[in-house]
């Protein structure tokens, strides 16, 4: 009949049967306080290094039958921190330090201004370890993100845009769907973007430098004769999310030449000069009473 083997055997294959009796007298005495047997390495002066099955300190008499686990033996060698056998006190009694680290410091900023991207965060070691103790944990730690700052563009971008416009009469026509039926106007009257924001809009008056021949053959167009001034409104309909909240085609900044064309007349188009920029008021007197036209 095979007999199975103790657990401190699995793990201790070199047992203290090869240690001389005066030895294994040596530990019993070291280990033995007032009749009671305590698994101190402190109290049995021993602290070895490296793996020694001969640093052990017991719980019970050699020739006790083990109970529990709490009568097996207990080792005061730095190989217990692996196999997990350490008497209680060995790191205080060995001088073993486990690493020390700090709390983890803030994410850092999204590497991605726009779309996908990473961030991280740091931590510091506050003391190392010393005599066989824990190593440090890392010391960094990564996470993805998300960049939200995709609506911001170039004023020279704004160059290259065309601004598409309509007669400023035609601005009613916006509002064509507006009912008293508030099951149709919800998302006209609970709208929080400040693409629905009426004191986003403005004005923006051009003086034209170039215009087509289609222009001067319609008698609405004649404000679009070369050398003219307009007023053009940007109402919160034709505001654009991707360009910071502003109409396309607004021409960026003053002093910049820009490109139009009329919807209401495909053939009428060129190039103008913005001027000026006004609030929602559209304050400039050229815009009084209203404006001329409005972006698309």
């Amino acid at each position: 009949m095979h007999h199975s083997k103790t657990i401190d055997q699995v793990q201790r294959p070199c047992c203290i049967m090869g240690l001389s009796n005066w030895m294994i007298i040596g530990v019993m005495i070291g280990s033995f306080v007032g009749n009671v047997f305590t698994g101190s390495c402190k109290e049995a002066a021993l602290c070895c290094s490296g793996r020694d099955s001969a640093c052990v300190v017991q719980k019970t008499s050699p020739n006790a039958i083990i109970q529990t686990l709490s009568d097996k033996p207990c080792y005061c060698d730095h190989a217990c921190l692996k196999l997990g056998d350490c008497c209680h006190d060995f790191k205080d009694a060995c001088g073993v330090l486990d690493c020390i680290v700090s709390g983890w410091g803030p994410w850092s900023s999204c590497d991605s201004e726009c779309g996908p991207g990473s961030q991280s965060r740091t931590r510091m070691v506050v003391r190392n370890a010393e005599n066989g103790g824990k190593h440090c944990p890392q010391l960094m730690q990564h996470r993805g993100c998300q960049g939200t700052k995709c609506h911001t563009r170039n004023p020279k971008s704004a160059l290259k845009e065309v601004a598409l416009l309509l007669p400023a009469e035609l601005s009613e026509v916006r509002h064509i769907n507006d009912t008293n039926d508030i099951r149709t106007n919800l998302r006209l009257q609970y709208r929080e973007s400040p693409e629905y924001d009426s004191s986003n809009e403005y004005c923006v008056t051009f003086t034209v430098t170039k215009a087509s021949k289609a222009c001067y053959n319609d008698a609405n167009l004649s404000e679009f004769a070369e050398g003219s001034r307009v007023c053009v409104k940007c109402q919160t309909q034709a505001l654009r999310r991707v360009l910071d909240w502003r109409c396309e085609g607004d021409g960026g900044i003053e002093a910049m030449i820009t490109r139009w064309s009329m919807l209401s007349s495909p053939h009428c188009h060129g190039k103008w000069l913005r001027t000026e920029k006004t609030g929602p008021e559209c304050e400039t007197f050229l815009c009084k009473p209203e404006a001329h036209f409005i972006f698309v």
